[in-house]
């Protein structure tokens, strides 16, 4: 049947208006707390392309349940779970794993990446023709492809497939045992330092890769001003390239660092004038979508300091509040262009469903970040006790109401 929610002010097709909403829904009862919306702005939900979910495997960590509903609360609709998991999906059995519990516990649509090579350990590579039909992408996330050889013909299956490689670019020769970024913080603390040089060369290899072989080729969480530059000028070139960066590194940078490890990711916060290149590329177009890069642990493994803690943050409850507060609110960035970057352009690169749902928000009120109230299972945020000016109040995908939070 169909239920109108009264008064919000509802974004569709690049404009506001204030105005009735219709529902689709079987369940009108679940809507009963929301029938006036009244200051209450309404949006597609968004999608993130890089999140783990950590099932199965490391259920300790999240769960496709608990990660599902973090996203419901933070608005999202649509995830693409990363493939460094036990079994990794390599195989369509070992994809089978993972796609069980997102057909029982999901409460959001969930698309699985497929590894690129067995194990994701980068020698031989997975069944990609299998996988394809399941799967919205191919990445090794959490470990960078080192054989460029292993990479071309990855890049040349995938192009055959019509689906997209999602590189994290790591190059191991050059990390040198460094586990924040190689500036000024490490310099002044007597950390090892990862340098940028780690991320932008396997970038501009693949670049190359992607140009001969025709791949639709994306780059995960770019963090310095090299990658950015590499992708501009190939985008100018006309190499089929996308990128994401995360709102840590939009908002964030080595001078933010403590000695927690709540600070601790992969790739490192960088420097200042990393984070000035991000958010020009972000700007200018360079920079196509924002993804949380959402990594739970548990608390043991984040409570090790800057050395020892697993790397990794959680992000999907944050995301949209932190960037809203501090580049919409301060003018830097149109309501506008940062939902199309939360959602439409990763919706459009990885084919992502088109029940795309929506999110009620409250823009006016103020709270501050509490990792005790997330439902995810990790809490480790680098934003924890900032102040932060927009809510999810609802969020509804296929005609019902996956997460509530309720009206003051």
């Amino acid at each position: 049947m169909k239920l109108v929610l009264k008064g919000g002010t509802v974004y569709t097709d690049g404009k506001w208006e204030t105005r009735d909403f219709p529902v689709e829904t079987d369940a009108p009862s679940l809507f009963s707390d929301f029938s006036d919306l009244s200051g209450c702005y309404i949006f597609p939900g968004f999608a993130d392309v890089h999140v783990h979910l950590r099932e199965p495997g490391f259920s300790y960590k999240e769960t496709v349940k608990s990660g599902t509903a973090a996203g419901a609360a933070g608005g999202y609709t649509a995830l693409c779970a990363m493939p460094n998991l036990n079994p990794v999906p390599d195989s369509v059995g070992h994809l089978e794993e993972e796609l069980a519990p997102i057909r029982r516990d999901a409460c959001i649509e969930v698309l699985p990446f497929g590894a690129i090579t067995v194990g994701e350990k980068g020698e031989e590579l997975s069944d990609m023709e299998g996988m394809a039909p399941f799967v919205c992408g191919f990445s090794d996330d959490g470990k960078g492809v080192q054989d460029a050889g292993k990479m071309r013909e990855a890049m040349k299956r995938a192009a055959a497939l019509g689906k997209p490689i999602s590189a994290h670019c790591e190059d191991n020769s050059l990390l040198a045992g460094g586990y924040i970024h190689k500036g000024r913080y490490a310099e002044a603390h007597g950390h090892r330092g990862i340098c940028s040089e780690s991320e932008w060369r396997p970038i501009e290899r693949d670049l190359k890769l992607a140009e001969e072989t025709g791949c639709a080729y994306h780059v995960c969480h770019i963090s310095c001003r090299e990658s950015v530059e590499l992708i501009r000028e190939a985008k100018k070139s006309g190499v089929n390239v996308t990128c994401e960066t995360a709102p840590h590194y939009l908002l964030l940078c080595e001078d933010d660092l403590r000695e927690d490890g709540f600070f601790k990711m992969n790739p490192p916060l960088r420097g200042r004038e990393d984070r000035e290149a991000l958010l020009e590329g972000l700007f200018d177009g360079t920079v196509d979508m924002i993804a949380t890069d959402h990594a739970p642990h548990s608390a043991e493994e984040k409570s090790c300091g800057l050395e020892k803690s697993l790397m990794g943050v959680t992000g999907l409850e944050v995301s949209f509040p932190m960037l809203y507060t501090e580049l919409v609110k301060k003018g830097y960035l149109s309501l506008e262009r940062l939902i199309f970057l939360m959602s439409e352009a990763p919706r459009k690169r990885f084919s992502i469903g088109s029940d795309r749902g929506f999110a009620v928000w409250d823009l006016s009120g103020e709270r501050e970040v509490d990792p005790a109230s997330f439902l995810s299972q990790g809490h480790a945020t680098p934003f924890i006790g900032r102040r932060v000016s927009a809510t999810c109040l609802l969020t509804v995908y296929k005609g019902r109401p996956v997460y509530k939070r309720g009206r003051a």
